[in-house]
């Protein structure tokens, strides 16, 4: 996702969420917004839409703010409510990215404790693709494939495809994607653990 302006992708209550979560961490760490934009390696004007609620940050902008705070991306953008049972309602979910091709990602729901386990729901549109930067030494996605068929792409290997109905594990503390090279939306979910 390269655009970090409001256009598609994350919803403005995402969004607000993102920001006033990155603003509550990085005032009660006492930091600046230039120290934070030092300890991320991103623009203080990002930084400031960011916690404005009017940027698109890409997920590895949003990881970068997240490593600096010694955190995970699901805990800047969870419910932090401690019930025991948190119920979301159909359609709650946070878009957190989508492409003009109108594919589309959603965070369903993460785990409160570090590392974060992160259950995401996915609609990829044919002939679209997600290039992702690698996770941390160790990190793992485990996918299952509702509809269509979903190409996983590994540096270093060959791609791999996953029909509906199948599943796989991915290492992804090195580059890879999601592809749909089929004719028909590929649906799956996929579960984040950070090492």
């Amino acid at each position: 996702m390269a655009d970090e302006t409001v256009s598609s992708g994350p919803t403005a209550e995402f969004l607000m969420r993102l920001g006033e979560e990155v603003r509550r961490r990085r005032k009660g760490a006492g930091l600046t917004v230039q120290q934070l934009a030092d300890a991320t390696g991103l623009s203080r004007r990002m930084l400031t839409l960011v916690e404005q609620g009017q940027a698109n940050p890409s997920l590895v902008t949003v990881d970068k703010i997240a490593r600096a705070f010694g955190t995970d991306f699901a805990s800047l953008t969870r419910d932090s409510r401690p019930d025991p049972i948190v119920v979301h309602a159909p359609g709650a979910a946070a878009g957190v990215w989508s492409s003009t091709a109108g594919s589309h990602a959603a965070l369903q729901v993460a785990t409160r404790h570090q590392p974060a386990a992160e259950l995401w729901e996915w609609t990829l549109q044919p002939g679209d693709r997600y290039d992702a930067q690698p996770d941390p030494a160790g990190s793992e996605e485990l996918f299952y494939v509702i509809d269509g068929t979903l190409t996983l792409e590994v540096e270093g290997t060959r791609p791999v495809s996953v029909r509906a109905g199948g599943s796989a594990r991915l290492a992804s503390d090195r580059r890879y994607a999601y592809a749909n090279t089929g004719r028909k939306p590929a649906r799956f979910v996929r579960v984040v653990q950070l090492a």
